[in-house]
């Protein structure tokens, strides 16, 4: 089997990867009025959407793909604006938690809005239903590739649309 990528598969994959090198930077730029990046906004939601808002600094990690350096750098940027702050995690006491604060949860509120805003503008806006579906079933089974253990919260409950697999099989 010839493995040479045809023109229309290395237009699809060049402009995957235009789309992801272009996302983050247009939303940070959005972002920037309420002082975060989206990387920030992301770890702001993911502790938003944990219980007592608070994970593991290892699970914070896996849920985002971040490595462990890299998140310990954001989460301290985040602990110097007051957004939040480390603590020792109960259930083991070799780990660390990342606890959103009080400022966080207001700073997520604030964000909220500005990132719905800026997504529906910059990827939403000319997709109909159905185009939305599409992006989600073909993101979905990219990820399935990229993440099979299901790592990544999205990956791991499949609950993104009406039209993926794990969404539509009855319970």
């Amino acid at each position: 089997m010839d493995s040479t990528l045809r023109q229309p598969e290395r237009v699809a994959i060049a402009r995957l990867h235009a789309l992801l090198e272009l996302l983050p930077t247009a939303l940070d730029k959005e972002l920037a009025a309420v002082g975060l990046t989206s990387f920030e906004f992301t770890l702001l939601e993911a502790l938003h959407e944990a219980e007592l808002g608070r994970l593991r600094l290892s699970a914070l990690a896996a849920r985002t793909n971040a490595s462990l350096p890299r998140l310990s750098r954001v989460v301290t940027g985040l602990e110097r604006k007051g957004l939040v702050e480390r603590a020792a995690c109960l259930e083991d006491g070799r780990a660390t938690n990342a606890v959103l604060t009080a400022s966080g949860v207001n700073a997520y509120a604030a964000a909220r809005p500005l990132y719905d805003a800026a997504v529906r503008r910059l990827i939403l806006d000319g997709l109909d239903d159905a185009g939305v579906d599409r992006l989600a079933d073909l993101s979905y089974a990219i990820l399935g590739k990229l993440d099979p253990d299901g790592r990544i919260k999205i990956t791991a409950d499949g609950q993104v649309c009406a039209a993926d697999p794990v969404a539509a099989t009855p319970s």
